[in-house]
């Protein structure tokens, strides 16, 4: 039977990738209660639960990453982040400090924040105003997540809200932090949808979720 070469790289790169999943501690129960949860969302704060992966920075180090997803997708998700360690997809940044900590805490100014929770409606296309659609966004079930915001935007009509994001309008060439088929793949292999595959003009290249939406 012939083998297959495996690259030494991916090897290393599996070996030391580590996750793990944790009900809500309380400081961050404290964290997310008022701003980014209140009553009357659709999912109760004991069904929330902390993910902590492994990932890739921009800088080509490994990192601890958190966020905070349904406990129903918890798991699935480990082994998407897996695969996107095991081919160094890098994001830029991935910390409940970021997401959730309050006013004045210090963060890198260019926002480019990758998350999961929080509860709120979904955003409607740049192509309209406004800043909500009246429907909670599956955010707010803690079922999508957005990746490298900056790199990957959500646009319509060919606009973004985001002026960083401007020169990522444009999807070709492939740059470092766009999505690309291995990553695409990676949450097709749970059976999540990418909201770059929208049809019409509205794409939201840096959304996941579970129900595609």
């Amino acid at each position: 039977m012939r083998m297959r070469t495996i690259a030494p790289w991916l090897v290393v790169a599996v070996l030391h990738f580590h996750a793990s999943v944790k009900p809500l501690p309380p400081p961050v129960r404290a964290e997310i209660s008022g701003h980014y949860w209140h009553p009357g969302c659709p999912v109760p704060l004991s069904r929330l639960r902390v993910l902590s992966v492994t990932y890739w920075g921009f800088d080509a180090r490994p990192h601890n990453g958190q966020m905070v997803v349904n406990g129903e997708v918890a798991h699935p998700l480990v082994k998407v982040f897996r695969r996107l360690y095991a081919i160094r997809f890098p994001i830029h940044h991935m910390s409940l400090r970021y997401m959730y900590g309050p006013a004045g805490t210090p963060r890198p100014r260019d926002g480019d924040f990758t998350g999961s929770f929080s509860c709120r409606q979904a955003v409607p296309s740049p192509c309209s105003g406004g800043s909500g659609t009246g429907s909670w966004s599956m955010h707010a079930y803690g079922e999508a997540i957005d990746i490298n915001p900056v790199e990957n935007p959500y646009v319509g009509c060919g606009m973004t809200r985001d002026p960083t994001a401007l020169r990522y309008v444009k999807r070709s060439p492939p740059r470092r932090g766009m999505v690309t088929p291995a990553v695409l793949e990676a949450f097709e292999s749970i059976g999540w949808g990418w909201g770059g595959a929208w049809s019409g003009s509205t794409k939201d290249y840096m959304h996941f979720s579970s129900s595609g939406h």
